[in-house]
């Protein structure tokens, strides 16, 4: 996911490199029937960027789960919540 989230930025000229952009992920496991299973995921996604840029890098985050095939193979099965949290420098 935080793979395809970077292709998105990249298209938008936006940088993704380590020192710019990092993911941290918790998750929910529940007994389910039985059975152990992660039923929801969530992603903080952590973006430094230039100013003048926000409005892209949101778009990106609203695009990219549609291309993502690790997203798209657990959808319906996982309940996935993320949010982008962005930082400016020059």
């Amino acid at each position: 996911m935080m793979g395809t989230l970077a292709v998105e930025l990249a298209k938008r000229g936006i940088q993704s490199h380590k020192d710019v952009y990092r993911a941290e992920i918790t998750g929910d496991i529940e007994d389910v029937d039985g059975v152990l299973k992660i039923t929801r995921l969530k992603v903080d996604y952590y973006l430094k960027l230039k100013p003048g840029k926000e409005e892209s890098a949101k778009e990106a985050m609203k695009e990219y789960l549609v291309h993502c095939p690790a997203a798209q193979t657990v959808i319906g099965c996982i309940d996935i919540r993320d949010e982008l949290h962005l930082t400016t420098t020059d």
